[in-house]
C-alpha cells in the first residue's frame, strides 16, 4: 500500500483553519448522568438539581448533531465544517489537558466556545501526520467553569510493511487498581450516549474487516473516564483541580484491561498529584494520565 502524502499547498489550506471558532449551548440534565453512572457499574444516588457533576462528565454535552446525509463511511462526519478537512482515513482523540476553573452542576445553563489553536503537520516512517489542538472553554451562569486542550491526530492507515510502535510496560507499584472486562454493550452504551457514529466502537466486521483491528477499539474519553472514576473510587470526596492524559496503544473489546493510579509522591510529596494510567492484558501501557487534586 503506497502511503499518502499531503501535499505543502494542502497544509497551507488546513491552516486557514487557525482561530475557527464554534459556539454551543446546552443543558446540565439528569438523563445522562443517571445513564452514564449505569454504564460504569456504579450503585450513584439519584441525581437532582444542584448536584455536583463528576470531573469528565461535561463529555456527555455539547454533543454532534450532524444530519445523517452529512455521516462518512467511517461513521464520523464528513471533513470539513468546523475541523478541517483532513484527507487521511484514520481520526484519534490523542489527548487532552483539563483544568477546573469553578464546578459543574446539574441544571447549569452551559456555553462551550471552541476554537482550532493549531494546526501541525509531521511526517515519519508511516507517513503523514496531522495533529490538531482544540481549546473548549465552558462557561455557565457565573461565568468560566473549565478550560479543555483537545488533541486530535490524523494519519494513514498501515501498510502490511508498517512495523508496530515498540510497546512500553505499565507501571508495577500501583497503589490502587481496578479490572475492567470491556464488551460490545458497555462500548455501545458510551457510543450513544456521547452520540458517537464512530464504528470502529461497535461495528466489528467494518472494525476487523475494512480498518484491520482486531476488535472493537475502547473509546479513548471512556478509558479517561475510568481513569478519573478509579480515583474517586479511592479518594472519596476529592475534587479535581488538573487532568491531562495521553493514549499511546488502542486498547479492544476482546480483552480485558486494567485502570491503576497511585499518588506521585517523588514529584509532590503533598499527595495531590495522582499518577494514573491503563494497561492491556498484557501488561503493556496503554494510556498515561495526570491528575491534580483541589
Amino acid at each position: 500500500m503506497e502511503l499518502m502524502r499531503i501535499e505543502p499547498q494542502t497544509i497551507t489550506h488546513l491552516q486557514e483553519w487557525l482561530g475557527k471558532t464554534e459556539s454551543l449551548e446546552d443543558t446540565i440534565t439528569t438523563a445522562p448522568v443517571r445513564a452514564l453512572s449505569a454504564t460504569l457499574d456504579r450503585a450513584d444516588p439519584e441525581p437532582h438539581k444542584g448536584d455536583f457533576l463528576p470531573e469528565l462528565w461535561h463529555w456527555l454535552y455539547f454533543l454532534p448533531h450532524t444530519r445523517q446525509s452529512d455521516i462518512g463511511p467511517d461513521g464520523h462526519p464528513k471533513r470539513g465544517g468546523f475541523l478541517p478537512p483532513v484527507p487521511l482515513p484514520r481520526r484519534m482523540w490523542a489527548g487532552s489537558r483539563v483544568q477546573w476553573l469553578e464546578p459543574l452542576r446539574i441544571g447549569d445553563e452551559v456555553k462551550r466556545l471552541s476554537t482550532i489553536e493549531s494546526v501541525t503537520h509531521k511526517s515519519g516512517r508511516s507517513g503523514d501526520l496531522i495533529f490538531v489542538v482544540v481549546k473548549h472553554e465552558v462557561s455557565n451562569q457565573n461565568g468560566l467553569t473549565l478550560v479543555e486542550e483537545h488533541d486530535i491526530v490524523y494519519r494513514d492507515a498501515p501498510g502490511p510493511e508498517d512495523k508496530p510502535v515498540a510497546p512500553m510496560p505499565a507501571p508495577r507499584d500501583a497503589k490502587w487498581t481496578k479490572t475492567i472486562t470491556p464488551d460490545d454493550v458497555f462500548l455501545f452504551r458510551y457510543s450513544a450516549l456521547t452520540f458517537n457514529g464512530h464504528r470502529i466502537h461497535y461495528d466489528r466486521k467494518y472494525v476487523t474487516e475494512v480498518e484491520g483491528y482486531p476488535g472493537l477499539i475502547v473509546h479513548g474519553p471512556l478509558i479517561a473516564t475510568l481513569l478519573v472514576d478509579l480515583v474517586r473510587q479511592s479518594i472519596p470526596g476529592c475534587k479535581l483541580n488538573r487532568f491531562e492524559f495521553r493514549a499511546i496503544r488502542p486498547s479492544f473489546d476482546i480483552n480485558i484491561f486494567k485502570v491503576s493510579a497511585k499518588p506521585d509522591l517523588e514529584t509532590d510529596p503533598s499527595g495531590k498529584t495522582i499518577s494514573i494510567w491503563a494497561e492491556d492484558h498484557e501488561a503493556w501501557l496503554t494510556m498515561q494520565a495526570t491528575a491534580v487534586l483541589a
